[in-house]
């Protein structure tokens, strides 16, 4: 059967087109697979814990607390995004949110850690950051990019703040809804004084006090936030909600605003 011009033109161009695709699908394929989810933990386990060992050197850490055992430590790192994110790494291997170990009755409160660091943050605008300008976050299981277990320490979102300190006294001891949206989400919500954080880990707090959240802790999102419910009393609020794909990172600023 002969071939006609225009139906070689179009049987080349197929090709083409075809062969393109390829490369497309196999860059994306590359990109895929080539994405480290190991990175954080790589950067403890491999640099920044052995560094601190061998030569009382945290970097490229900005601190590695070994004080209660290498494997109940953390470490303290500056977050690539944001003028002053900095995150907490246990320096045990633990996924994130859902892992069981962070609900064991021995289990380190990584918060209360998170919190007395804060220090790191407030340097990095000239110790501008009042105790109501700063919030803890960790994202669900689906939300994050790492698999090793990470609290952001940053600065809060001037509207995440002034809506707390406006509604501050409709938040008591029990978890209950928000009557308003957080960065378009509706979280449930309890305080805690600040001399409680303490004694009481806000993961256990969520699992034990929000229905069926000891059962889907991978899709919970939780975060911990400075607020002063009076001139002379600080605390926290502990804002959680659960989707697959929930993020309080979102309530947090990489710009810093509120220190401007």
């Amino acid at each position: 059967m002969p071939v006609f011009r225009g139906q070689k033109h179009f049987r080349a161009r197929l090709t083409i087109a075809l062969v393109f695709l390829a490369a497309a699908l196999a860059a994306v394929l590359w990109l895929a697979h080539s994405k480290d989810h190991d990175v954080l933990w790589k950067i403890v386990h491999d640099k920044c814990v052995p560094n601190e060992e061998t030569h009382h050197n945290p970097a490229p850490c900005a601190l590695v607390d070994l004080s209660k055992g290498g494997t109940r430590g953390y470490v303290i790192l500056k977050d690539r995004r944001g003028i002053a994110q900095f995150l907490l790494i246990p320096t045990q291997r633990i996924s994130g949110i859902e892992s069981p170990d962070l609900l064991a009755p021995d289990a380190p409160n990584y918060w209360a850690a998170a919190w007395q660091n804060r220090s790191f943050v407030s340097a990095r605008v000239a110790g501008k950051l009042t105790w109501n300008m700063v919030g803890l976050a960790i994202n669900s299981s689906s939300a994050r990019s790492q698999n090793q277990l990470h609290i952001h320490i940053d600065c809060l979102r001037p509207d995440v703040r002034a809506l707390l300190g406006a509604h501050v006294a409709e938040i008591g001891t029990g978890w209950t809804e928000l009557s308003f949206d957080l960065s378009g989400r509706r979280y449930f919500a309890r305080q805690l004084a600040a001399a409680d954080l303490a004694a009481q880990n806000p993961f256990k707090l969520l699992a034990e006090g929000v229905p069926g959240a000891a059962q889907n802790m991978g899709q919970e999102t939780l975060a911990v936030v400075g607020v002063s419910f009076e001139p002379e009393r600080n605390g926290f609020v502990l804002l959680a909600a659960r989707d697959p794909f929930a993020h309080a990172e979102a309530l947090l600023d990489h710009s810093c605003a509120v220190a401007r």
